[in-house]
């Protein structure tokens, strides 16, 4: 299934999600380094990598939603998309939530319970961007006009391997 949503033949949703992964994942990193003892103007880079990474996953978001409109009712493709939308609303809610306290405080250093949801939310970042790999990779969406909509996922052998193993 080929992506509807194209610049010059390439899909727009994987262009865009690099960016606020790497901004809200780094954002992370500077607010754990500043809280540790680093200098402090890196809780105040921190912050401003998620506005920016909250931007761009809005956007990504938006690309995506093409893609997953696109994906055939009752198939595996339609659940791992589903599952991915819903585990990225999920980041990007919770980096909100960590933005908007920060937005007037004094100080835009982030300190232990915002942390703490920062790293719940890059925990789900992770799995939604293996989801986001399994649904590329694995079952062709936004890529293959003859995906396999209905592959089974790549954490169980291919048949061929099973039968192999059955054999031995």
């Amino acid at each position: 299934m080929e992506s509807r949503l194209k610049v010059l033949g390439h899909p727009v949703h994987p262009m865009l999600v690099m960016f606020p992964v790497a901004l809200l994942v780094t954002a992370v990193l500077f607010d754990v380094v500043d809280t540790v003892g680093g200098p402090d103007f890196l809780g105040e880079v921190a912050y401003w990598n998620i506005t920016v990474g909250l931007i761009g996953g809005l956007l990504a978001a938006a690309a995506g939603s093409f893609d997953l409109l696109a994906i055939p009712t009752g198939t595996r493709a339609k659940r791992v998309g589903l599952l991915h939308a819903a585990a990225n609303v999920a980041v990007i809610l919770l980096f909100a939530a960590v933005w908007a306290v920060r937005l007037n405080a004094e100080s835009r250093a982030a300190g232990g319970a915002l942390i703490a949801i920062e790293v719940v939310a890059v925990a789900i970042l992770g799995i939604s961007a293996w989801l986001g790999g399994e649904l590329v990779d694995r079952l062709g969406v936004g890529v293959d006009p003859d995906a396999g909509l209905d592959a089974p996922s790549s954490l169980r052998p291919p048949a061929a391997a099973q039968r192999i193993g059955e054999v031995r």
